[in-house]
């Protein structure tokens, strides 16, 4: 068998599109949240869409723990690591956090793929998290049916600069740092139909991270803050709003949209999970603008940071991400009700 295309070909889903979709996930979670009132330390549990469990340490300080994992988007298993690593790592950034240490989870066919290619899967993940300060301390390994990786990640946050999803404030602006369309290209290279250069924007999304997360938590103004993965554009904003009790009116036509992935987005090239997604929220939002529509529920893997901003801290997000040379886009406002993209 040819090793070099055998990744994305023995995996049933890839990338964040793998996810359990939202109604049957919610459903398996029935009757199993954390009983907080037990754990009075416990600050963020799963009783809350958060994308990390928050414990309180004391003096001002908290700990932040995640673990995330997927099976392989892309055949070249240094970018398959990379990204899986860089995914991990943003729920950290998505909190406001900086991430001290991580442990890899590791499932790898051994009947189907070679030792050598697992060791560079390792190897992605393991560079991606050293060039951000991040030590690979450990993991767990099985021979298992598919190619599996990921980390469970541990953070630290001071207790003023926790940034979470129920935070966000009436009038607040709405912020996200990345381009839509990661599933789409993902789609299209499982399935055989891309080009070299929906190939390259593909890779090059997916190794980039999200540590300026790390730099908005020192922002005060910065109210609410997640990252945009599995569950699309729609499904992270819909975790915001419910959990702060407010609307969002987004503006399509400022959301970025990766331009290698207009022309599939006009096919309809979706993950299936896109369908999914929009079945468990589909009466939670108004779309006007239909052509929205595939992006705004087309799965993330590694995708960019969604927030909301105090008015009178808008200029001083500006001036932080100017001051990297990083992109930024102001798509929209939070409002009292209603969840509408027009």
């Amino acid at each position: 068998m040819n090793q070099e295309n055998i990744l994305t070909s023995i995996s049933k889903g890839s990338g964040c599109g793998c996810k359990i979709q939202p109604a049957v996930l919610s459903e398996m979670l029935t009757g199993l949240s954390v009983e907080v009132d037990k754990f009075p330390n416990l600050l963020v549990g799963n009783h809350l869409n958060d994308d990390c469990s928050v414990y309180d340490l004391g003096e001002g300080k908290l700990l932040l723990q995640t673990v995330d994992f997927f099976t392989p988007m892309v055949n070249d298993p240094t970018i398959f690591g990379m990204a899986a690593a860089a995914n991990a790592l943003s729920d950290i950034y998505a909190m406001g956090g900086k991430p001290i240490m991580a442990n890899a989870v590791f499932s790898w066919p051994l009947d189907l793929l070679s030792v050598e290619m697992g060791r560079q899967v390792l190897k992605g993940g393991i560079d991606l998290c050293m060039s951000l300060g991040v030590p690979v301390a450990g993991g767990h390994s099985i021979d298992g049916k598919e190619p599996i990786f990921g980390l469970s990640a541990t953070g630290l946050v001071d207790t003023a600069n926790l940034k979470t999803n129920a935070g966000a404030q009436f009038g607040d602006v709405v912020f996200m740092t990345k381009p839509l369309g990661i599933g789409m290209l993902a789609a299209a290279y499982k399935r055989g139909i891309s080009n070299k250069e929906q190939n390259d924007a593909l890779n090059s999304l997916l190794t980039q991270n999200n540590s300026i997360g790390f730099e908005l938590g020192n922002i005060k103004g910065v109210n609410a803050m997640t990252d945009i993965t599995g569950f699309g554009f729609v499904g992270h904003l819909l975790e915001i709003c419910k959990s702060s009790n407010l609307g969002a009116e987004i503006e399509f036509a400022n959301i970025p949209l990766e331009p290698e992935a207009i022309a599939l987005a006009a096919s309809f090239v979706l993950p299936d999970n896109a369908m999914r997604n929009w079945n468990a929220y589909e009466k939670d939002v108004q779309i006007s603008n239909q052509d929205a529509f595939a992006w705004v529920v087309d799965p993330q893997t590694n995708g960019g940071l969604l927030f909301t901003v105090s008015e009178d801290f808008v200029s001083e997000v500006n001036n932080l991400f100017n001051s990297k040379n990083l992109p930024l886009y102001e798509i929209g406002k939070m409002v009292n009700t209603g969840v509408v993209i027009r």
